[in-house]
């Protein structure tokens, strides 16, 4: 048995994604936690970030299933859903309505915002990531106190870090500071935050430099996966944090190491106001998942 997969990726955050919608819905059986730390091996697999699966739903055009390389369930990833959008749109022929694509994930039905595009092709995609969630059982994170969670010290490897902690539908750890983010011990210091009994479904955790009022530059160890190019909730995540910590523009560039984020939140006076992130999404090519992948040991 072979199984066919797409490669995408999101600022060089990439996943495979798996088409399990309609007569593929039997793809969905298989035992994707666990084939995911294979599949997703650099070296002896194909490769990834994680693994997408777009599953039938009555609530949405579709559902965007989110496995993490390390088998854990990933909930929602802002850069995964832009490539998911691309897929829906240019391959399997949705269309959208009044400029939008309703998707259901992890962290509820999401919108892309698709109402700029001029041809069939979807090269960046606009979403409507929904609201920040900023009380300590939301993110969740053990804390006393009321939120949102501006402070929150944790202290690994020797050092103390002020986080402030916020959920975009999974959790996120933000730390800024005047360190060079492309100079931090993050393969060091990542896991450590991410697994801190504080963080009882752990977290993701991001590091930040504040550049000007509308740029931030931010690396992350994501939950689950670990240093990679890019995490767009995570990119959410850092200019809600910032606009709390009054560091940001409501309208600010996020940069990561894979490129640019666009990411808008106006919600101080509002904290249900939804959060936009804008990217890019690109298909890197087709390719078969074999029988020797597709065994579990």
């Amino acid at each position: 048995m072979s199984i066919p997969f797409l490669k995408v990726q999101g600022a060089g955050n990439d996943f495979l994604l798996i088409d399990a919608l309609g007569e593929n819905a039997h793809l969905s059986e298989l035992d994707w936690p666990a084939l995911a730390p294979r599949i997703c091996d650099r070296h002896f697999g194909v490769g990834a970030d994680g693994i997408l699966i777009a599953q039938d739903t009555d609530v949405a055009a579709a559902r965007m299933v989110i496995v993490n390389s390390d088998g854990s369930d990933g909930e929602m990833c802002g850069n995964g859903f832009r490539c998911f959008t691309k897929y829906l749109v240019e391959r399997v022929g949705m269309t959208p309505t009044d400029g939008a694509l309703a998707i259901e994930t992890g962290a509820g039905v999401l919108q892309a915002d698709l109402s700029t595009m001029t041809s069939a092709t979807v090269d960046r995609v606009r979403v409507d990531m929904g609201r920040a969630w900023l009380q300590a059982n939301e993110v969740p994170v053990v804390h006393e106190g009321p939120a949102p969670i501006l402070h929150h010290e944790v202290v690994v490897a020797g050092r103390s870090f002020d986080l402030t902690c916020v959920s975009m539908g999974n959790p996120h750890a933000v730390w800024f500071t005047d360190e060079d983010v492309d100079d931090f011990p993050l393969a060091e210091i990542g896991p450590l935050i991410e697994t801190h009994p504080d963080f009882p479904k752990k977290t993701n955790f991001e590091i930040v430099n504040v550049l000007a009022p509308d740029h931030l530059k931010m690396r992350v160890w994501e939950r689950g996966v670990g240093i990679t190019m890019a995490c767009g909730s995570g990119a959410c995540a850092v200019l809600v944090a910032a606009r709390l910590r009054g560091l940001a523009d409501p309208t600010t560039t996020v940069s990561l190491p894979g490129g640019n984020l666009e990411i808008a939140w106006d919600g101080l006076d509002d904290p249900s106001a939804s959060v936009y992130m804008t990217g890019p999404a690109t298909f890197s090519f087709d390719g078969q998942l074999d029988a020797n992948l597709l065994s579990v040991r």
